[in-house]
């Protein structure tokens, strides 16, 4: 079994693939960055037990981190827990993309796992919207990564017009059928979706426009939006496990020499 983790800003992603690529189990856990390597065990520990899955029978383990306090925590842990260390995402490792970056240290691994997956899985040229605390887009053509653009997310948008407004109320994201809100949170809703789903079209049209080519697919992962996404003019796949799975295949990726020895 192949365990793989990606540590977001918000929430930890756990998921356990078998040796030929199937998802055992998936699961989240909030991130905390004050996390001790103590309390991180018995956290996996916990999850294990949960879906009845054994911790001998992991194999290797990979991890993605843009929590940098808490990456090294998870390394010694996964490394106490296994018998061995993690792969971590990140300079050294092999994608099989072509990554055009100034500096591919500043490219986030969650950006670089999914592109990986979306460019194995799905095809190609395609555009791969990854939404977490913040939204980013990124363009893939055979083989390689053209680039991306990054815009806050919808739900830290709604937070900060809350905070900032005297007589706005503190309100979650909703369904909202006319931009025409009759009342103060339907009216915050259809702002933010509205000109959201207009943001999400133009960049995804402009990102075209810059490469040149039209994207045969574009897919989303990370928070689900459908509330946002059945208002964009495009189409938009959403796939929950699109960053997991590009794991999964890194790790297959780095580890292809070892396991066929």
């Amino acid at each position: 079994m192949i365990l793989a983790i990606d540590i977001g800003n918000i929430s930890t992603t756990i998921a356990l693939f078998s040796e030929r690529g199937e998802l055992s189990f998936q699961s989240e856990l909030d991130t905390d960055v004050k996390m001790t390597d103590d309390r991180c065990a018995m956290d996996l520990s916990g999850v294990f037990r949960l879906y009845g899955a054994e911790l001998a029978a992991v194999k290797g383990s990979i991890l993605s981190s843009v929590v940098p306090p808490i990456t090294q925590t998870y390394v010694r842990t996964l490394a106490r827990l296994t018998g061995k260390p993690p792969l971590v995402v990140g300079a050294g490792l092999r994608t099989g993309l072509n990554i055009k970056a100034d500096m591919h240290t500043q490219l986030g691994s969650d950006i670089v796992a999914s592109a990986v997956a979306a460019s194995k899985l799905y095809p190609t040229p395609a555009i791969v919207i990854n939404c977490r605390t913040a939204v980013s887009f990124s363009y893939l053509r055979e083989g390689s990564f053209e680039g991306c653009s990054i815009m806050p997310g919808a739900e830290i948008a709604l937070e900060a017009l809350s905070r900032n407004g005297a007589q706005l109320p503190q309100i979650a994201l909703g369904r909202v059928e006319t931009p025409l809100g009759r009342n103060t949170e339907d009216a915050m809703r259809a702002g933010v979706l509205y000109g959201y789903s207009g943001a999400v079209d133009r960049i995804i049209g402009e990102l075209e426009q810059a490469a040149g080519a039209p994207a045969a697919t574009v897919v989303a992962t990370g928070t689900a939006m459908p509330e946002l996404y059945r208002l964009c003019r495009r189409e938009i796949r959403f796939d929950h496990d699109l960053l997991v799975k590009g794991l999964y295949l890194l790790y297959q990726k780095n580890t292809e020499r070892t396991r066929k020895r």
